[in-house]
């Protein structure tokens, strides 16, 4: 879920404000709101709540862009396949899934390459059907089940890459406002001898020149009129930017032209068939892996070496699987690694991803329910849209289309922050909803690993509020290994801090609302409270549910060896 996905939609509209320092909000979301004044999680009291207890190790599966194993915060948490040996190209435990010592990529191609970059969902179904509903006229009501379920898909589609005519004019003003601010930047490197800086750095710098005072006055203005963190380099703002105006421009482009199929190109499985699933590589760090690091990092980033970040989980091992691109993951991709996860012993899986549509969503519920009966506990980020997902898609969730209910093993996560942190108690780009948001959780400003050896910063996003709730979930399951998913799914949302009364601004608007109406539960995560309810749980009874189950996706195909 990219940070500046939504910054652009209707101009430069947010302007943020951070009111404490960057050394001071290390950990915030860690914090708890009597003792450290931060609306936190409270984690230090629960270990000191625990200490006399002992925990058992939880395995916690990251599906996202790829982890870094360097991380020397990271090393000594990564799950590895006790019965893999590592690069002999022999797959020793017969999943199908040769040397997948650390996890698995599915996104990658048995030549080593790998996929980094993707195109839209929405840009793949508008093409795939456009022939089929677009060249010739069309009586909707004579469509079968299945052809008038695709004309549907296809006209959300179609609404979603045509856009609105005003589309085209915002990306010209962002792609004139970005060569002006990168001309901007030019100056303040030559004038600063300095290749790096951030806009705290710069208003400490006093310009000597003219062009270095119009330069300077120019960066600050544009960073702050868009909301960007003030603390964030001119290289990251840079790199987000440039890969925000290239998705934009392939956007345009998919009115007319069919995105590239890098994925087929490089993965070569028979996309269409959801059992031609022994494909890919095991490089899980990938090309691209800021996210899925910063991801893993929040969740177990080691907590007692003195070093780099504290992670919310003490006692956990971190599986990685790399299923998410640049662009939209694909369905195939996620259902797969759900299976991958459960079938290799994971209790939690984290998914820090989303999209707005989801053409093969029957896979994707079958992998939900797989894990649901295998008593895995799966935590999706809410998404960065600023929208009521009450009203609008976001994919993965709940909704098992087949069994018409809800899976009993799934959290959605909004992204919550702190006055101090951003001026109000809600993100402003978090999407919400009263039925389809259960909990809220700190997603600003959150500190964490990156890639590289010893590489830290703070990143912000519900891709960042999903991973806290996975490490509260990963506590406890540790320390509590008798409670089922769905008990720890309700110990985390019945103990969620509501504050009736408290006021916000409602995320994408300016309207004030009541944050208790932008969730299920009301409130926010707190592992204290959690571990609090989890401790008078007795464990479920196992009975057999009468359920009419659909056909499985998934068959017990034999591993070609």
């Amino acid at each position: 879920m990219h940070s500046l996905k939504n910054i652009f939609l209707l101009g430069f509209l947010f302007v943020s404000s951070t009111v404490f320092g960057q050394d001071s909000l290390k950990g915030w979301h860690l914090r708890d709101a009597a003792s450290d004044s931060f609306h936190g999680i409270s984690i230090k009291k629960t270990y000191d709540f625990l200490k006399a207890k002992k925990s058992k190790p939880v395995i916690v599966a990251v599906i996202d862009s790829g982890v870094d194993t360097t991380n020397e915060d990271l090393k000594n948490i990564l799950w590895r396949n006790p019965k893999e040996v590592p690069g002999n190209g022999k797959d020793e435990d017969g999943n199908g899934y040769i040397d997948d010592v650390y996890g698995w990529n599915f996104l990658g191609g048995k030549d080593g390459r790998n996929v980094k970059t993707e195109s839209a969902e929405a840009s793949r179904i508008y093409h795939r059907y456009k022939s089929k509903f677009d060249s010739k006229p069309l009586n909707v009501a004579n469509l079968s089940g299945d052809d008038k379920e695709e004309y549907e898909l296809w006209k959300q589609a179609s609404k979603i890459v045509n856009g609105k005519p005003e589309e085209q004019m915002e990306l010209m003003f962002l792609e004139m406002a970005y060569k002006a601010v990168k001309k901007h930047e030019k100056v303040l490197r030559d004038e600063m001898k300095k290749d790096t800086f951030t806009v705290v750095d710069l208003e400490k710098y006093i310009a000597t020149t003219p062009a270095a005072q119009r330069a300077k006055l120019g960066y600050i203005n544009f960073v702050k009129l868009t909301g960007i963190d003030t603390e964030d380099s001119n290289t990251t703002i840079f790199t987000e930017l440039e890969e925000y105006i290239d998705q934009k421009k392939k956007g345009q482009e998919a009115k007319e032209k069919a995105p590239v199929d890098y994925r087929g190109e490089i993965v070569k499985d028979n996309y269409n068939n959801i059992n031609d699933r022994f494909y890919g590589n095991s490089d899980v760090m990938g090309p691209s892996s800021m996210h899925g690091t910063h991801v893993a990092g929040i969740i177990g980033a080691q907590r007692d070496n003195g070093i780099g970040a504290d992670g919310v989980a003490q006692n956990v091992k971190v599986m990685m699987i790399r299923a998410v691109p640049d662009g939209d993951e694909y369905d195939k991709d996620i259902a797969l690694a759900i299976k991958y996860a459960v079938d290799n012993g994971a209790k939690v899986i984290n998914m820090s991803f989303g999209k707005g549509l989801s053409p093969e969503k029957k896979w994707v519920d079958d992998a939900v329910r797989y894990a649901e009966l295998k008593d895995v506990l799966i935590i999706h980020a809410a998404g960065n849209d600023g929208e009521n997902t009450d009203t609008t898609g976001n994919f993965p969730n709940p909704e098992l289309k087949d069994l018409r209910r809800k899976a009993f093993n799934f959290i959605t996560v909004g992204a919550s922050s702190d006055p101090k942190v951003s001026g109000d108690y809600v993100a402003d780009f978090s999407n919400y909803g009263k039925s389809t948001v259960d909990v809220f959780a700190p997603g600003v400003k959150i500190y964490s690993t990156l890639p590289g050896k010893s590489s830290y910063g703070f990143l912000k996003g519900t891709s960042m509020a999903s991973p806290v709730v996975a490490g509260v979930a990963a506590v406890l399951r540790s320390y509590f290994p008798e409670l089922s998913a769905r008990q720890v799914k309700y110990a985390i949302e019945k103990s969620a801090v509501v504050e009736p009364g408290l006021k916000v601004t409602r995320p994408g608007a300016k309207e004030t609302v009541l944050f208790n109406e932008l969730s299920s539960s009301g409130g926010l995560v707190n592992a204290f409270n959690a571990v609090k309810i989890a401790m008078t749980l007795q464990p479920e009874k196992k009975e057999i549910k009468k359920e009419v189950l659909p056909k499985p996706t998934f068959k017990n195909i034999p591993v070609k060896k």
